[in-house]
């Protein structure tokens, strides 16, 4: 066999990060990496001989380095995390330095760059975050030769650090590619983030034969998920819940006019969601008129007096209310005659506030659909259950797939390197 041959089945491939499982938004965003200045952060990573391949993920809910490293992983995880502290700023002492491109030459993001990915919920944690720099549960003992421990900067890098060698270091990856550890369990968007971090790298030559076909494989693995289980079933937030339901009852949005009653932060949502599935327009109606324009500008909708949102009834096929009113705003005796002038078309009617804003009772006329805030969460609740029973069947698969990977890289004889075109719409 071959010294290259040696060298490469001596890598391994291991993971370091903080995530929303693990650690609050104040935290993360200290550590988010700009996309300008990831190829910098890669070659800094693989001059210092930390890592022979690397690929960095950046998101708003989550920041990990998956490098393949011929270090002992208690020794790559040290060094990794002592890499991560000093690129973001933050000297061994744990305060912020002014200047460390003494180090590694790159300042750090501003609040705000590197966002992205998933948004909603999920309870599930799959990783258990470390106590120290080497992890807990990867069946690495402690190794602190010459590495010195870096002081957390206030709340910073603590047990809000994870660390993954493999094989778990692949399964999380694959779980991550999946949607198994988002926020939004099966949600989708995080698969293309993760294949735009692993054409980044790709690009400016940071990965090689190991991390190719890690990542690769998970591309194929998400797709096999996809296809073959119903984790991504159904939507799991209010908002997405009443665009399906919309969906069910017109079958098309592009023609329709949406009318929202207050300006709260679901309703908001919520038609935003709407707009984004091709509704006509929106008309917002607040008790602060200013208010009720911003909105309306942001939609490229229109505003109308709070008194006047009756008016609308006519032209409107959604209405989305959430008031602070104490007392029903709409209730079935002003609702009947504003029917009759619609000539008795579909009406959906989404009630989002507390206490309610539309009787029930208008549920008994004919053409209208009222769903209230309750109506919507259950919804999300029995599409979210639905997911997480499919959560041991995609568990299984990645199991799997990942025992053939490294059965794979067992019996290789000769260095692989895979180069394909990374693909940003295809799994």
């Amino acid at each position: 066999m071959s010294p290259v041959t040696c060298h490469l089945l001596r890598m391994n491939v291991v993971v370091i990060g903080l995530s929303h499982h693990s650690s609050p938004v104040e935290l993360r965003e200290r550590f988010v990496f700009a996309e300008a200045k990831i190829p910098d952060a890669l070659k800094s990573l693989r001059e210092s001989g930390i890592a022979d391949e690397a690929v960095i993920l950046s998101t708003c809910n989550r920041v990990e380095i998956y490098a393949a490293t011929s270090l002992e992983p208690a020794r790559a995880f040290a060094e990794l995390k002592n890499f991560l502290t000093a690129f973001h700023g933050f000297t061994k002492t744990g305060e912020a330095q002014t200047d460390i491109r003494a180090q590694y030459s790159s300042p750090s993001p501003r609040r705000g760059e590197g966002r992205g990915e998933e948004a909603v919920f999920s309870s599930l944690d799959p990783r258990t975050p470390a106590l120290s720099p080497l992890g807990r549960g990867e069946g690495v003992e402690p190794d602190n030769s010459g590495v010195a421990e870096l002081r957390p900067p206030k709340a910073a890098l603590n047990n809000e650090l994870y660390t993954l060698a493999e094989p778990q270091s692949l399964q999380h990856l694959f779980k991550v590619a999946c949607g198994l550890d988002s926020m939004v369990l099966g949600e989708t968007e995080i698969l293309g983030q993760i294949k735009k971090a692993y054409a980044l790298a790709y690009r400016h030559g940071h990965t090689g034969a190991r991390l190719n076909k890690a990542f690769q494989r998970a591309f194929h693995v998400a797709k096999h998920i996809r296809t073959e289980t119903n984790i991504q079933r159904g939507s799991v937030s209010v908002a997405s819940v009443a665009v399906e339901l919309a969906e069910k009852i017109f079958s098309s949005l592009a023609a329709r006019e949406v009318l929202v009653i207050g300006a709260g932060e679901t309703s908001e949502k919520t038609a935003r969601a709407l707009l984004s599935r091709g509704v006509r327009s929106i008309v917002v109606a607040n008790r602060s008129y200013d208010r009720a324009v911003a909105l309306a500008n942001e939609f490229g909708g229109r505003a109308v007096q709070f008194d006047d949102w009756a008016g609308e009834f006519q032209k409107i096929d959604i209405a989305i209310s959430s008031t602070s009113a104490p007392h029903h705003i709409l209730d079935r005796a002003k609702l009947e005659p504003l029917m009759k002038a619609r000539q008795q078309r579909p009406l959906l009617l989404i009630d989002i506030a507390v206490p309610r804003d539309i009787d029930p009772e208008v549920n008994f006329l004919e053409n209208v659909y009222l769903y209230n805030i309750d109506d919507l969460q259950a919804i999300a609740d029995d599409y979210l259950r639905l997911r997480k029973e499919e959560i041991a069947r995609c568990e299984q698969i990645i199991t799997e797939k990942v025992k053939t990977l490294l059965e794979t890289r067992a019996t290789m004889s000769l260095p692989f390197d895979l180069r394909p075109t990374p693909s940003l719409n295809k799994p």
